[in-house]
């Protein structure tokens, strides 16, 4: 099911009101797979794209920048409103797109997002030549410690040991911080689908009710015994949160 189209790399199934799925920073396609299988048969366009984290220009690798290039690729697309989801850094762009463009947003859905909490992306890896180190941090991610498999540690490991990608790491970290949105969110009445792991270790439960508090249109739901991306470790839950929200505001 992925496409390449020009310069875009997605994944696309399904048809009907489009909701387009942000990754994060370590963070690909198949994270999302249970958005993916569930939200097709409901009479939803689930649009994923890959986003060029690390493959476009250090002045071209922050939050900005990565809103433009969704802006760009819904525009390719052919598509009016959409709903976007974002996980970690995927939630910040996705908020900060919707500052931008809100005309093109129906609903937004964020989940362990970063754009209030600087230290969620400022992590400098001191240890990145030490694997067990990089395999302690991955399970951190998570309340399970198993879902951090193999693959993807050793996929964050290939990564921050990559100098390239290393340091394109640290720009959007530094970026991220720049982009905080505490001042904006008043002024957002989007409205917005806020699902938490309530053991998230990288950005903690009280970022969630932050988020809460500054976002005028905003729930707010708990995911127990769930870590930083609610998607991949409690798919279930999520999906159906979700799909209980978009049915409440009829989107």
């Amino acid at each position: 099911m992925i496409k390449k189209e020009r310069k875009y790399t997605y994944f696309e199934a399904g048809e009907g009101t489009p909701i387009i799925v942000l990754h994060g920073l370590m963070g690909g396609l198949s994270n999302f797979d249970g958005v993916a299988n569930y939200f097709p048969s409901k009479g939803y366009q689930v649009i994923i794209p890959e986003l060029p984290i690390y493959t476009q220009s250090l002045l071209k690798t922050n939050v900005k920048a990565f809103a433009r290039y969704v802006k760009d690729f819904i525009t390719f697309k052919g598509l009016e409103r959409v709903i976007l989801v974002g996980n970690s850094l995927g939630g910040h762009i996705g908020l900060y797109f919707t500052k931008q463009y809100p005309e093109l947003v129906r609903g937004l859905v964020i989940t362990g997002s970063s754009g209030l909490y600087e230290s969620a992306m400022g992590e400098s890896y001191p240890k990145r030549g030490d694997y067990e180190y990089i395999r302690k941090k991955a399970e951190d991610v998570f309340y399970n410690p198993e879902v951090a498999t193999k693959e993807i540690i050793d996929e964050v490991f290939a990564t921050v040991n990559d100098r390239i990608k290393l340091l394109k790491t640290l720009t959007i970290a530094k970026s991220a911080i720049r982009h905080n949105m505490a001042n904006d969110l008043p002024k957002m009445h989007v409205p917005t689908c806020i699902i938490w792991g309530k053991q998230d270790k990288v950005t903690p439960p009280e970022v969630a009710e932050e988020f809460k508090k500054l976002l005028p249109n905003s729930e707010l739901y708990w995911i127990d015994k769930c870590g930083h991306a609610a998607m991949m470790e409690e798919p279930d839950q999520f999906n159906a949160l979700l799909f209980g929200w978009l049915s409440e505001k009829k989107l």
